[in-house]
């Protein structure tokens, strides 16, 4: 049984995530910054923790991180200020990295986007710019780190119902439902084989415990 910490624990993912992992018999802590939100991740099974992770610099990130066995990168600044957005989906998330390292805690997964990439080719002057450019840096970073990293990429997310399957080798973005999203990032954790790989995917045919398999 592991111990799972989430980083943004009540987006979609992170709470469908955590309801996953909680049933296989994993300890989930979920880090949010809103107590108003504690008791919807208590009923996915997973413990509430209050933290505000854009104000916390990496002492304090590594505060929250000790003791764990594997941390889960779900948290964002939602878009629409491209200085908190860096502040969160660059800046904190680097820290975090740096934090799981002060805390001697190797596993990292990072919930990214398909098109995640220094060359993203997303016009300066597109309101998705930001985000871009700020999950580029996280991601460029994390893969340099000594971390046992996975770096996952899925396409335009979904509230339709999970299927179980993925596809890995399209080259091409399309659309996935977040539960699938969520069951990746509980599949990933179980196998090693997807340490220090970058995972992109749509929705598919294929189970994903065999789509993530290397």
């Amino acid at each position: 049984m592991a111990r799972i910490l989430i980083l943004g624990g009540h987006g979609k993912v992170a709470l469908i995530a955590s309801a996953m992992l909680t049933r296989r018999g994993e300890t989930v802590t979920s880090v949010i910054r809103n107590p108003d939100h504690a008791a919807d991740v208590e009923a996915t099974g997973a413990t509430p923790l209050v933290a505000d992770l854009e104000r916390l610099d990496v002492a304090g990130i590594a505060g929250l991180i000790a003791d764990q066995d594997a941390v889960v990168w779900s948290a964002g600044a939602g878009g629409g200020n491209p200085a908190r957005t860096k502040a969160v989906d660059q800046d904190a998330a680097i820290r975090s990295m740096d934090a799981a390292a002060l805390a001697g805690v190797r596993r990292y997964v990072m919930v990214s986007y398909f098109g995640a990439s220094p060359d993203h080719g997303v016009a300066p002057d597109h309101p998705f710019f930001a985000y871009a450019e700020a999950k580029a840096a996280a991601d460029v970073y994390l893969a340099a780190t000594d971390l046992d990293w996975t770096i996952l990429g899925p396409s335009t997310l979904t509230l339709e119902a999970p299927t179980g399957r993925i596809d890995t080798r399209t080259t091409q973005s399309g659309h996935v439902p977040r539960a699938n999203v969520a069951g990746v990032i509980a599949a990933v954790l179980e196998d090693d084989s997807t340490i220090r790989r970058t995972i992109r995917f749509n929705d598919g045919d294929e189970l994903i415990p065999e789509a993530v398999r290397a």
